[in-house]
């Protein structure tokens, strides 16, 4: 599997990666799945502390166990969950960042996270303390880099001008192009990669389904229709599932993907698109004029006004 570099760090990690929220939370189902997808090429590893409240680190832990060498590890911080509670609150301090990864460290069973991201992030945040926290333990060597997990373009511009991050976690897909106009460029120009979600649009646009319901931006027929153009376009070289991940893939900013798997049999499609061909510049066109251009319709005031206005 081809392997890229995120951001200008030091993690090379392959293309295709595993997302890891749909393992679901039975043991010896989720470790297998792992285990495979490792034996494929797999390197990147993506959880996070709120999935299943925390299950889902300790099942990743358990499978890496004696791999850990072989894995590019992420996860995530900030949604906090108080005992006795239901849900959680946002809270991206420093003091929280800072007791939020020894408990992430116990469940993976490390003893350090390769690339540790803010999961999510408002306007609102105390964005430098927030850093100083990532910057700190980077220094201390419990992380090695981090980045942040975000749809807020307002929110991602901040930290790619105010912080040293490796990355940013966004949605990608055929049928989610927001962040071609504006925040794959910024970062691109920064030397900040994109993990790139969602590439399979929770699977509607995988080989061999058909979608009980529209999207954001597109009806049931619309989306029937777009799957229809696409899949002409896919044959007979790529299937529909190959095609989506080699489009998340195209941009020049994305370093890696990370669809999710809940199946052995959808884990070794998702994989199977590292031995595709690459999108010509033409198919790409021709992709983006079959899609929608969408846009981001919030999120896009910025901190303080009159100092990145210049920018």
């Amino acid at each position: 599997m081809k392997k890229n570099r995120i951001g200008s760090s030091g993690l090379l990690v392959g293309e295709i990666g595993l997302g890891c929220m749909s393992l679901g939370t039975e043991e010896g189902r989720a470790v297998s799945l792992v285990h495979e997808a490792l034996e494929l090429g797999v390197s990147l590893l993506d959880t996070s502390d709120l999935y299943d409240a925390g299950r889902n680190e300790e099942l990743v832990g358990r499978a890496i166990k004696g791999r850990r060498d072989r894995v590019i590890l992420a996860t995530k911080v900030g949604n906090r969950r108080y005992p006795g509670q239901e849900g959680w609150t946002w809270d991206p301090s420093k003091a929280y960042i800072l007791s939020a990864v020894k408990e992430s460290l116990r469940r993976l069973g490390t003893d350090y996270i390769d690339l540790y991201q803010l999961h999510g992030g408002t306007i609102e945040d105390p964005i430098d303390e927030t850093i100083e926290a990532f910057e700190q333990l980077k220094q201390e060597g419990v992380i090695r880099e981090y980045g942040i997990s975000s749809i807020r373009p307002n929110v991602i511009r901040e930290y790619a001008t105010r912080s040293s991050m490796a990355s940013v976690m966004n949605p990608y897909s055929i049928v989610d192009r927001r962040a071609e106009e504006e925040v794959l460029p910024l970062l691109q120009d920064r030397g900040i990669s994109v993990i790139a979600r969602g590439p399979l649009a929770s699977g509607a646009l995988a080989a061999g389904r058909r979608p009980a319901k529209g999207l954001a931006d597109y009806s049931l027929d619309e989306l029937g229709e777009l799957r229809s153009g696409l899949e002409r376009l896919a044959a007979p070289q790529r299937s529909m599932t190959q095609l989506a991940i080699r489009y998340s893939l195209s941009h020049p900013a994305v370093a890696a993907v990370i669809p999710g798997a809940s199946s052995r049999e959808q884990l070794l499609q998702n994989i199977a698109a590292a031995e595709v061909p690459e999108l010509t510049e033409e198919e790409v066109g021709i992709i983006r004029g079959l899609s929608k251009a969408n846009v981001y319709a919030q999120h896009r005031e910025q901190a303080r006004p009159e100092r990145f206005r210049e920018e």
